[in-house]
């Protein structure tokens, strides 16, 4: 990779987004290095959580490139929103717990990708904003989808509609990140909290997340079918056995994913 540093350390893999420069902006190349990462980590047995950061202390992720927007055209457009949409499906459905560890702004495609993370840890320090109204543009990665999911149809509006940033603080009082830690501890706790989950079976939290995520979109009676169905994968697997069995002989289980 180009544009990322992935390093991995136990059942813990970091994605740094490393154009520190361009506050680790969203260049085509850059997204599309992201694409490489996601599937490589889906397909890699051994991580089981992964922590997303961007480089130096300015920005976790300042937005798209200006330069690559100004230049397109309604068709190239509608290609860039779909491919960096797929990207963050991805993100999304990993299949395993993601952590934007977010160490400063997090606009516009910053704050997108933030949100397809499961969790979204700020510094103290950190913005959060969908600034692409006053570009003449909308949110395209997105974030006029996972935006209201998050905060509600009005608060996504007042950020959409004004493009305003908010604060570490406020972004947690509307629920936008899930959690606000000083800027020094940030990636110690994004660890931390990475390592409580790769400790977890990796089958149930697959099926939980998929659970959630599948049930937003349906009413309550088939989002209940739908985790019936997933419950019933559950006790079907080996990490299922292992659990009960470490619980009545009491130990501490060890997963294995099967």
């Amino acid at each position: 990779y180009e544009n990322l540093l992935l390093a991995r350390d136990g059942a813990v893999a970091v994605l740094t987004l490393n154009r520190p420069e361009k506050l680790n902006a969203l260049n085509a190349r850059t997204i599309d290095e992201l694409r490489r990462a996601m599937l490589e980590l889906r397909h890699d047995e051994a991580v089981r959580a992964v922590v997303i950061t961007g480089a130096g202390e300015k920005a976790f992720v300042a937005g798209a490139d200006i330069a690559e927007l100004a230049s397109g055209t309604p068709v190239s457009g509608r290609e860039l929103a779909l491919r960096g949409q797929h990207v963050f499906d991805l993100v999304e459905h990993l299949g395993k717990p993601t952590i934007a560890a977010i160490n400063g702004g997090a606009l516009g495609g910053g704050c997108e990708l933030a949100m397809a993370c499961t969790f979204r840890l700020a510094a103290d320090t950190a913005r959060l904003g969908q600034p692409e109204i006053d570009l003449g543009i909308i949110p395209g990665y997105g974030g006029t989808q996972r935006l209201p999911r998050l905060v509600g149809r009005d608060r996504a509006m007042d950020l959409v509609l004004t493009g305003r940033h908010v604060a570490a603080a406020e972004a947690l009082a509307i629920g936008l990140v899930t959690r606000v830690v000083p800027a020094a501890r940030l990636m110690d706790e994004a660890r931390a909290l990475a390592d409580a989950l790769a400790a977890k079976p990796p089958v149930a939290l697959k099926l939980a997340m998929d659970a959630i995520n599948g049930g937003l979109a349906l009413p309550l009676a088939d989002g209940c079918a739908l985790e019936a169905s997933l419950f019933a994968l559950a006790i079907a697997s080996d990490d299922m056995k292992e659990g009960t069995r470490a619980f009545l002989e009491k130990r501490k289980p060890v997963f294995t994913g099967r």
